[in-house]
């Protein structure tokens, strides 16, 4: 199903994902899986606004649509049975991949893995956080720098049976300071390539026009102006950039 009946059709809530901070639910609409998660089932948080994560996950979606990458999965709100909230289509990933993992630091792979923090396990084994080095991971990188994306778990990235990687949660982005807190860190210091700078471009020129008229019902005015001024430092930086400031660079837990 497709175009305007995702947004008029009947929501049927199907289950319920536990392991959720905030209420999200696994629905049907016809014949398309969908996750629902209502403005009302969000927990309070002490640095971004209340009631304002669903708008952010739209938000997300815009810009992924406007980098022209497909990170993340269609998703709008609408109404459904527990009031209004943010509604995505519901991706099947394939559970033989993984696009992140921690592995024994002597048996890192050699070829198409970067590194990107070491620790030690409970039982005294030293251990690595690893990431595919890959375009598709790359670019989500990219993304998460542009909406200043606080919690890209490894569970936030879904590996699909044909190589694509969808990027998921994205209720703790846009806020105005700076909060990146992600596990793909392996590029860093890197220069972007030709098409990661010609996505940034196409953000920023956006912003000016739908793009732009889009994320005000959505977000704040101050939000938008950071957006903004993430895009140009990024594209004048030219590379992946380092953590910075006073927060976890990772978030917790990794996955």
């Amino acid at each position: 199903m497709t175009g305007p009946d995702l947004v008029t059709a009947e929501l049927t809530l199907t289950g319920r994902l536990t392991t959720a901070s905030n209420a999200t639910f696994l629905g049907r609409i016809g014949d398309a899986a969908v996750v629902y998660k209502p403005v009302a089932g969000e927990a309070p948080l002490w640095d971004f606004p209340s009631g304002t994560l669903a708008r952010r996950e739209v938000a997300a979606h815009l810009i992924s649509q406007t980098l022209g990458w497909d990170i993340v999965p269609r998703t709008w709100l609408r109404d459904g049975p527990l009031g209004e909230g943010m509604v995505q289509l519901w991706q099947e990933q394939d559970p033989s991949q993984r696009a992140a993992d921690l592995v024994a630091t002597d048996q890192i792979p050699e070829t198409g893995w970067r590194s990107v923090l070491e620790g030690e396990a409970q039982d005294g084994r030293r251990i690595t956080l690893i990431h595919e080095d890959s375009p598709a991971l790359r670019r989500m990188a990219v993304f998460d720098m542009i909406v200043n994306n606080a919690d890209r778990k490894g569970d936030h990235i879904l590996a699909m049976a044909d190589g694509h990687r969808y990027g998921v949660d994205h209720g703790l982005t846009f806020h105005r300071e700076h909060k990146l807190r992600t596990i793909l860190w392996g590029w860093l210091g890197d220069e972007l390539s030709a098409e990661e700078r010609e996505g940034i471009d196409r953000v920023s020129d956006g912003l000016h026009g739908e793009l732009g008229q889009h994320l005000r019902e959505l977000l704040s005015t101050d939000e938008i102006a950071t957006l903004a001024a993430r895009c140009a430092e990024l594209r004048a930086e030219g590379r992946f950039p380092a953590p910075s400031g006073q927060m976890p660079a990772v978030p917790w837990p990794l996955f």
